[in-house]
């Protein structure tokens, strides 16, 4: 089974277009953990323009769920991770002003800053997952500097599923998948996917986790948040 990690970064950029608190990280994520999701994901950046630092504290009170945090590893965002303590950080690497995630890491460059990182994140008990695009000379660096899991970036796979033209990208994340767990590292996913392309994607075996965020949210706008999760997890587990 694949888990379902809802990531809350536009319920939080909604609510920051206001200031008076709604619509609520927490009640949203209270909602999802209700509904049944395994996870809730979020990915604060330096302008705090979605998820601010209180968010993340404010959640991890209340979570019973794994918490996926995801960032560049600045020293700001290290310190962050230090003191929540997440279930799991997944490395980043957007520049700060980034509008949105939009490749994986090179590990050729930053091979010697993630050897130092990860193995501190490791020691305080926590999972560590690079960002990555489907290359397999990428998961084996990977693999190398010690990551935990890896989460491959999706977007590609979005664009050719809704071009018509999926099947030689899909064969590439078929691939990556498949080098990853060979060598030893769990696979997650995200970025694009939605109720449309996620069941051909979800063929791939034992992709371990799968963060969604804006597709569900935009579905919630239509259907509400506690049946969006629940849409997303049939997907998941039909049976």
């Amino acid at each position: 089974m694949t888990n379902l990690s809802v990531n809350l970064n536009k319920v939080a950029l909604l609510r920051n277009s206001r200031n008076f608190g709604i619509p609520s990280v927490i009640k949203a994520a209270s909602t999802c953990m209700r509904a049944g999701a395994h996870g809730i994901t979020v990915h604060p950046r330096p302008d705090e323009r979605h998820i601010k630092h209180e968010d993340v504290y404010e959640l991890a009170k209340i979570l019973t769920v794994e918490f996926n945090v995801e960032g560049n590893p600045s020293p700001q965002f290290l310190e962050l991770i230090r003191e929540i303590k997440p279930t799991q950080c997944t490395l980043v690497p957007d520049a700060p002003d980034a509008f949105t995630s939009d490749h994986g890491w090179d590990l050729v460059t930053n091979d010697s800053w993630l050897r130092q990182i990860i193995p501190e994140l490791k020691e305080l008990g926590i999972r560590v997952s690079l960002f990555l695009d489907p290359d397999l000379i990428q998961i084996e660096l990977a693999k190398e500097i010690g990551a935990d899991r890896i989460e491959l970036y999706t977007e590609p796979y979005a664009t050719a599923y809704r071009h018509g033209d999926v099947e030689s990208v899909f064969q590439q994340y078929q691939q990556a998948a498949k080098k990853a767990q060979e060598i030893g590292l769990g696979v997650n996913a995200g970025h694009d996917l939605n109720l449309q392309n996620l069941g051909k994607f979800c063929s791939i075996p034992n992709i371990l986790e799968l963060s969604i965020g804006h597709a569900l949210i935009t579905d919630a706008l239509e259907m509400g948040l506690f049946t969006a999760v629940k849409k997303y997890l049939s997907i998941l587990s039909p049976n």
